[in-house]
């Protein structure tokens, strides 16, 4: 029962994170992509893979924070959003915005316990779904 309630509350607490990072960005979604873009214009990233990936991180946060949110597709989602999180710790390495990792870190580690105990996910839409 512990490890189901603790799974839950780490599940809601990186979907909210994740979902509401897409949320408040989804409808400034240029003005994000032009400051993401302008934070990177000294690193070696080009502005070519810059400017795709600044219009779609706030979608994937959105979408697969969601996802972990209602404990739909949890693993894929929580794997989805690792990705994500690798891609900014890289991103972060850049443009040396070594305060930024810590946090990635911390959402990192949430996305692994949610990996590897998702067998206490109980409280999911993931068994609605898979309940035979």
């Amino acid at each position: 029962m512990h490890n189901k309630t603790s799974y839950l509350i780490i599940r809601l607490a990186l979907g909210l994170s994740m979902f509401g990072h897409g949320l408040v960005r989804m409808p400034k979604l240029q003005e994000f992509s032009e400051g993401l873009v302008t934070s990177f214009e000294n690193s070696m990233l080009p502005e070519l893979l810059t400017v795709p990936f600044s219009y779609v991180l706030p979608i994937a946060e959105l979408i697969f924070g969601l996802g972990v949110l209602l404990g739909l597709f949890t693993r894929i989602s929580a794997i989805a959003i690792g990705i994500v999180l690798l891609s900014l710790v890289f991103g972060s390495t850049l443009v040396e915005n070594w305060g930024a990792i810590t946090a990635q870190f911390i959402h990192i580690g949430f996305v692994a316990y949610i990996i590897h105990h998702v067998k206490d996910n109980s409280y999911a839409i993931d068994n609605v779904i898979h309940k035979n």
